[in-house]
């Protein structure tokens, strides 16, 4: 059976939100955690502690991601990752962000081959018994060079290579370069996922046939793995418990409303897709400026809503 994976979405699929989603909806075969950033201190932050406590993933199949240019980083990190139980890291070859891309980082390396090639032989001579993963785009600005970097990745025992077949000019804008992933699976022998533009269930049953990895579609349907593996679409009693949980996580955890909210906003961004005529609803939502306002505005909004 083909497995279907969650992507890692920077402030919306940290720990809360994957427990949530494994509990209410049955779980991605695999977990992939917002990018950790190891520095030169060592030291991950708080809450990068906190995405890879095993506390907070317990029974769930999590691979932490990490994101540097710099192989003495990912390995100190990686080996942080394997000493809390990790089997697996993933190496973050696709974000399109300028303030990453500018330090040379994420999608970055992809217009610097030299440094990408000495990060790849310093992570795999160090770390040989353990599983790397890769995610990453196409190429910097054209799909072109697409073929002269999966030579080099060719090269490199990659446990499981995620192709998001857009360059990193096109951030999230644009077609997915279907024939580029077809090129790719004939010219390598690493294991595939192909991540992008997987909204629906017909999307995906259109996608090439190797493992998936799921982003915004996910997050805008939380149903979306179980609908495919033949369960029902969510209903709106469990759009509101996924959302009340998410919600119930951050006032825990998070000091003050303005944090709170803006984590509520930025998954309103998605969740809002999964329902009908959502803008007028949602603009008490949207313009809340205490969680008091925002809880008036919530109950509003599920009590006239319709599911798509």
């Amino acid at each position: 059976m083909r497995e279907y994976y969650a992507a890692p979405m920077e402030g919306l699929t940290g720990w809360r939100w994957r427990q949530v989603h494994s509990k209410l909806f049955g779980g991605a075969d695999r977990y992939y955690t917002p990018f950790l950033s190891p520095n030169a201190n060592f030291e991950f932050q708080t809450k990068e502690l906190r995405e890879i406590d095993p506390e907070n993933n317990r029974d769930l199949p999590v691979v932490p991601q990490i994101l540097t240019n710099r192989a003495e980083y990912f390995i100190w990190a990686a080996r942080e990752c394997e000493s809390r139980g990790y089997g697996e890291v993933n190496l973050n070859l696709g974000c399109p962000s300028g303030t990453v891309t500018g330090k040379k980082k994420g999608a970055g390396l992809l217009r610097e081959p030299a440094l990408l090639r000495e990060l790849l032989d310093g992570i795999f001579d160090a770390l040989p018994d353990m599983r790397i993963s890769v995610k990453t785009r196409i190429g910097w600005d054209d799909p072109a060079q697409w073929p002269a970097l999966l030579e080099m990745l060719n090269n490199y025992p990659i446990s499981l290579l995620i192709v998001h077949p857009r360059v990193r000019s096109q951030f999230y804008k644009g077609e997915v370069n279907r024939d580029a992933f077809s090129w790719t699976r004939e010219h390598t022998h690493l294991s595939l996922c192909y991540n992008g533009e997987l909204w629906t269930v017909g999307e995906a049953a259109a996608a090439p046939d190797v493992p998936l990895m799921f982003g915004r579609g996910l997050v805008a349907d939380p149903s979306l793995l179980r609908r495919l593996r033949g369960g029902k679409a969510a209903t709106a009693e469990e759009m509101r418990e996924f959302h009340d949980r998410l919600y119930e996580a951050y006032r825990r955890d998070f000091s003050g409303d303005t944090a709170v909210l803006h984590h509520m906003r930025e998954l309103w961004s998605y969740l809002s897709g999964s329902f009908r005529e959502t803008e007028g609803l949602l603009r008490c939502v949207r313009k809340a400026r205490s969680c008091r306002e925002y809880e008036q505005g919530v109950r509003q909004f599920f009590a006239q809503a319709e599911l798509r």
